[in-house]
């Protein structure tokens, strides 16, 4: 059984993985989004939409199964963490994108909550729990900004 003080943080970590506190949550910003957008590159920029969605993808599912399993072999960095394709193939694969982020993060929420947060995975370098919470959660946010500022410069968001 969690204390009180234990419960108010993780319910807070939750809230800051999900976003909609301090910054809004990865389906809001992409809320609306034309399809022919997606893999839109602005002038200067590297990268589209679409690789940030599979960045985030990449980078949160490397974080997840690191934090369930010593086995898990994360992927070569940085070429694995970005895919070439500007866009996605098809509607299809955008959605198994998005659910896979969606499916992870619940995993990962389900492992927040009953699990020591505090305590050296035995097989990391000092990474906890709460330390990959705050990661996923920071590294996340930095990319719906981005994702947020490719909107704004394709003209196709609207806050709400």
């Amino acid at each position: 059984m969690m204390s009180t003080e234990h419960k108010i943080i993780v319910d807070e970590l939750v809230k800051l993985l999900r976003g909609g506190s301090a910054h809004i949550g990865l389906k809001d910003a992409l809320k609306g989004l034309p399809a022919d957008a997606r893999g839109e590159k602005p002038e200067k920029l590297p990268y589209s939409i679409w690789q940030l969605v599979e960045h985030i993808r990449i980078a949160q599912w490397d974080m997840v199964q690191f934090s369930l399993s010593a086995d898990h072999k994360s992927p070569k960095w940085p070429d694995d963490y970005w895919v070439k394709e500007a866009g996605p193939a098809d509607d299809a694969t955008w959605k198994k994108s998005l659910k896979q982020i969606d499916d992870d993060l619940a995993q990962f929420i389900e492992l927040l909550e009953k699990a020591d947060i505090y305590k050296k995975l035995p097989y990391g370098d000092g990474q906890t729990i709460l330390r990959e919470a705050l990661q996923i959660a920071d590294h996340t946010s930095y990319h719906i900004s981005e994702i947020i500022v490719l909107r704004r410069l394709q003209g196709n968001y609207k806050s709400s």
